[in-house]
């Protein structure tokens, strides 16, 4: 990086930073610590571990929630970063949500680890109450409070959002640029941080609202058995929710994109007409593609799941197309200095285009038919989070690490082509596992599939190293992070 780009945030209380980077500091820990947790299960696919299913089962359940709530802690820290900027937000309120989440960490790992819940992430009706002696109820409560405290911070979170911004433009609509969209208003546009944190917050307390009634409904269930509840819409209710929360964290952390790129290349990213307009098509898909998660349940009403099928061809295209041709206009010619921040942050760009295809391929009805139920959903999946959402993450912590001149050493640009081999060809090997109709969340394989575990276990030993030097780096550095006011 140029010793000419500084981190800058004249808004930027003391408390507030430490903050932040304690977010951050946490994430780095538990993203390393979650790609081991999935490395593992594929080194146990592959024969080379012996954990055995009961274990397998834990560590996935731990995965699939750790990865989730992680990566919403540490896009929450990038757009309250940037946001804060323009529009007065609440301290407390940053201190409170993560409170509230190392509480709901604790209670989830224990329910897990202690008590030996083992249902995934999903929770789906009735699992958390159907344990067989593998878990009991009290662990099937401890994971879902768990949830519930972890969703009751976000919640508090995004509120506090909300009133900042309403504070600021006067309504959420303004907030989003719709004056600019659709009444040729003059006056300047929102900033791209604003808009994006609006779709968010919109979109996230409608998520949070669902996935709270869920896990009450839950509660209640798992000691009241005769409530009993209607499996289709707890699955509604969870995959609204979860899906709506992954995709928020994205549209989060793209942010760090629209905010850092401009400083490498010099060139404003100011939001257009096109611009707004996307975002605020995407505030109405995410909230409706979650059908296609339930492409294979017939009971479904048709209606839904064409409409599944229709926005999941859709919904890739508004904010991604317009975020990755703004990108690639940014650093046309721009003389743009390459690092590890402009790379991670490139390689996001990537990683969240190329994930569209496969995701569109599994939204086809007839094609999700036969192979939803494979390594090829976990492969789509991983390329928006691996080789997208994460390095957009990482791409800020090293933003933050390089500020004012800092510099890192030739260990992080191998690092970064250790994730970037490793993770391409990890995604790659669930593609082709699919492809060949390999089952997802099986603990142990058929001998002709363990070829190909084996060599994803390679991509993903890559991978973890390569988190590692990224993880080590932004710990080690955490008190040379320069953050001026001015």
């Amino acid at each position: 990086m140029s010793s000419s780009i500084s981190v800058i945030h004249p808004n930027l209380s003391a408390g507030a930073r430490k903050t932040l980077l304690t977010y951050l500091a946490i994430s780095a820990v538990v993203f390393l610590l979650m790609m081991v947790f999935g490395a593992s299960m594929r080194y146990e696919q592959s024969e080379w571990l012996g954990m055995g299913p009961q274990y397998f089962y834990q560590i996935m359940t731990a995965h699939g929630i750790g990865m989730i709530g992680i990566v919403g802690l540490a896009a929450s820290a990038v757009m309250w970063f940037f946001l804060s900027r323009h529009v007065q937000l609440s301290t407390p309120i940053l201190v409170a949500n993560l409170v509230f989440f190392l509480i709901g960490v604790v209670l989830i790992l224990g329910a897990i680890f202690i008590g030996g819940f083992a249902a995934a992430w999903t929770f789906l009706y009735p699992l958390p109450a159907m344990g067989k002696g593998v878990w009991g109820n009290h662990a099937a409560a401890s994971y879902l409070v768990g949830l519930l405290l972890i969703g009751v911070g976000f919640l508090l979170l995004y509120l506090d959002t909300a009133r900042g911004i309403m504070k600021k433009y006067g309504n959420l609509g303004k907030a989003l640029g719709w004056p600019q969209l659709f009444f040729n208003s003059q006056d300047e546009a929102p900033p791209s941080a604003v808009i994006a944190s609006t779709m968010v917050l919109i979109v996230n307390i409608a998520g949070i609202a669902a996935g709270a009634v869920v896990l009450v409904l839950s509660l209640v269930n798992l000691y009241m058995p005769s409530y009993e509840l209607d499996p289709l819409l707890v699955k509604n209710l969870i995959y609204f929710f979860g899906h709506v929360f992954i995709n928020a964290a994205i549209y989060q952390a793209v942010i760090a994109v629209y905010e850092i790129l401009p400083l490498y290349t010099n060139r404003p990213w100011k939001p257009t007409k096109v611009f707004i307009l996307s975002w605020t098509l995407s505030t109405l898909m995410v909230m409706s593609v979650y059908p296609h998660h339930l492409l294979m349940d017939f009971a479904m009403p048709k209606w839904a799941l064409i409409m599944g099928q229709i926005i999941s061809y859709m919904s890739g295209f508004p904010v991604l197309v317009v975020t990755a041709i703004g990108a690639l206009t940014l650093i046309y010619r721009s003389g743009i200095k390459w690092d590890v921040t402009s790379r991670l942050l490139i390689l996001s760009m990537l990683g969240w285009a190329c994930g569209v295809i496969p995701a569109i391929v599994d939204g086809t009805i007839s094609v999700n038919n036969v192979m939803h139920n494979t390594l090829w959903v976990p492969g789509h999946f991983h390329i928006y989070l691996l080789l997208g959402l994460l390095p957009m993450l990482f791409g800020f912590m090293y933003y933050l690490v390089q500020s004012n001149g800092n510099k890192v050493g030739a260990v992080d640009d191998v690092a970064f082509w250790f994730y970037l081999v490793g993770g391409m060809g990890f995604v790659t090997m669930f593609l082709l596992s699919g492809k060949e109709s390999i089952p997802r969340r099986w603990a142990a394989h058929l001998s002709e599939w363990v070829p190909y575990d084996r060599i994803a276990s390679v991509f993903a030993t890559l991978v973890v190293i390569g988190a590692l030097v990224f993880a080590y780096r932004f710990l080690t550095r955490l008190s040379r992070i320069n953050i001026a006011t001015s």
